[in-house]
């Protein structure tokens, strides 16, 4: 996937790995499509901001309407904050379940025909280690993006007849607001360094789209990866590293 002269659209642009997929896509020569909630929040030069919530069908049309020309889409968008699964609050783990699961494939449905009339294109999705190696206090989040890895090898199999390359960027914990936070209260040790930086993360997923891989990890992504041979077992905090 060449992605200098493609038209790009970045779902939840407006801060963290979105603001950084979008910007970093126009310094490579993209055109770019920067969609939020709010789209009031989107501040980056050089982009057209759109709404949409992925959550909202109506927005996701009017986005697939609006955005004719993309031949690149990047699934960012999705709540994170979900709790645990048996104590947790049943709509928070909802909301993330929808967001990262069915919101995505909101997105997916809207866009397909779009991309397969721009020459198939590419979609990236943007999961998380938790997919392979579950979260203790967001064990929601977790069963949210091992759904969504289900969804991105579905609809690779699904759209591969109209020439749509599907990537996933499996990575860890990055330093998002989000993240941050709950990386604040359960792993205050955690080592400088230990998190990517949005920046730095991004540069490798648009580096492994270019080469067509269909899943982009770090360091922290192929070692869950490899752990998916062995039996079931939750992500060690304790075990990141700078």
């Amino acid at each position: 996937m060449e992605l200098h002269g493609s038209t790009a659209l970045v779902t939840g642009s407006n801060r963290g790995i979105g603001h950084a997929f979008a910007t970093e896509l126009l310094r490579r020569g993209a055109k770019v499509y920067a969609t939020a909630r709010r789209p009031e929040l989107v501040d980056i030069p050089g982009v057209e901001v759109l709404r949409l919530d992925t959550l909202d069908q109506s927005t996701v049309d009017a986005a697939a309407a609006a955005a004719r020309d993309v031949d690149v889409l990047v699934n960012n968008a999705a709540f994170t904050a979900g709790g645990n699964l048996v104590d947790g609050d049943m709509d928070a783990i909802r909301a993330v379940m929808d967001s990262n699961y069915y919101g995505t494939l909101a997105v997916v449905r809207a866009f397909a025909p779009v991309l397969a009339r721009n020459g198939g294109g590419a979609i990236l999705n943007v999961l998380s280690v938790a997919a392979w190696a579950t979260v203790d206090g967001n064990s929601a989040y977790a069963a949210a993006k091992s759904a969504q890895w289900g969804l991105t090898n579905a609809i690779r199999v699904e759209l591969a007849g109209q020439g749509t390359q599907v990537s996933a960027l499996v990575p860890g914990m990055t330093a998002t607001e989000p993240m941050k936070a709950f990386a604040a209260e359960f792993a205050p040790d955690l080592p400088a360094g230990a998190m990517n930086e949005p920046a730095d993360l991004v540069n490798l997923a648009l580096d492994g789209l270019e080469a067509g891989e269909l899943e982009i990890l770090d360091r922290y992504g192929v070692q869950a990866k490899n752990l998916l041979a062995g039996p079931p077992r939750a992500f060690d905090l304790s075990g990141l590293t700078a």
